[in-house]
């Protein structure tokens, strides 16, 4: 066999084993009895509710208080706990291109870091902007004043259970109507209640990416180890980038 036929077939190889793009619909395996959605969309409706006030409330506590953590805690235990009660969740897959299906990891890995690397050119411009700057900041001094451990840790778990409510219960509730837009809209204004700018920007952008990555795996996984790769390189490197402690401590907590 000559050397550009082994070529070829090495190149078809490795091609196959390339996960299918954002684009991709899963195809679910299973279907909902009518008094499961009805069920699911009164639990989603009142959790959301619950966990906007909540989420609003700890944004308004003072930073490192006792407060604060228990707002967020019980922030997170909700979207959680509704997510839970709401019905049935589903991790899913990833379709290869050669159609085999495997448990997406590596592949939401790497979307994270992704999407890290665009906010981080873009927080490189945003703060020579003042209106971006100032809300940038005041987030990151809120983050500044708590403990690096516990932050992380709230960081962490709040963005697992943002993405097991969101892109399992809502998206599920939402389908089969534009399950990506309206979990993406929703989820937009639920940041809302933190009163900054910065934080629905980057909702809006990266619920956009989870709710495509829900829709191509068919499941919750993709987007819950997206969303904790992102967070956790956000909080690492985005605070020196406006002058805050946060980034070098978190190092220290996680060894990096």
């Amino acid at each position: 066999m000559s050397r550009p036929s082994l070529v070829r077939r090495w190149a078809r190889r490795v091609r196959h084993q390339l996960p299918r793009g954002l684009a991709h619909r899963a195809v679910a395996d299973y279907e909902e009895m009518p008094e499961v959605v009805r069920r699911r969309r009164q639990v989603v409706a009142g959790t959301t509710l619950v966990g906007t006030t909540l989420l609003g409330a700890s944004l308004q506590s003072e930073p490192d208080s006792k407060a604060f953590y228990g707002l967020t805690a019980a922030t997170a235990a909700t979207w959680v706990g509704g997510a839970l009660a709401s019905g049935p969740l589903h991790l899913g897959y990833i379709q290869l291109r050669s159609d085999k299906l495997v448990r997406p990891v590596v592949t939401p890995v790497a979307t994270g870091v992704a999407a890290f690397g665009a906010f981080y050119a873009c927080a490189l411009v945003s703060r020579r902007i003042p209106f971006l700057r100032d809300a940038i900041s005041s987030v990151l001094s809120f983050a500044d004043a708590g403990r690096p451990p516990a932050v992380l840790a709230t960081t962490l778990v709040n963005g697992l259970a943002e993405e097991v409510f969101f892109r399992g219960a809502l998206y599920e509730a939402a389908a089969p109507t534009y399950p990506v837009v309206q979990s993406t809209a929703t989820y937009t204004l639920v940041t809302a209640a933190t009163r900054n700018p910065s934080l629905m920007l980057a909702g809006a952008v990266m619920s956009t990416l989870f709710g495509l990555q829900r829709r191509a795996t068919g499941g919750i996984q993709a987007p819950v180890i997206t969303h904790v790769t992102w967070s956790a390189l956000m909080l690492r490197y985005l605070p020196p980038l406006f002058g805050k402690r946060l980034g070098g401590e978190v190092a220290n907590v996680t060894g990096s």
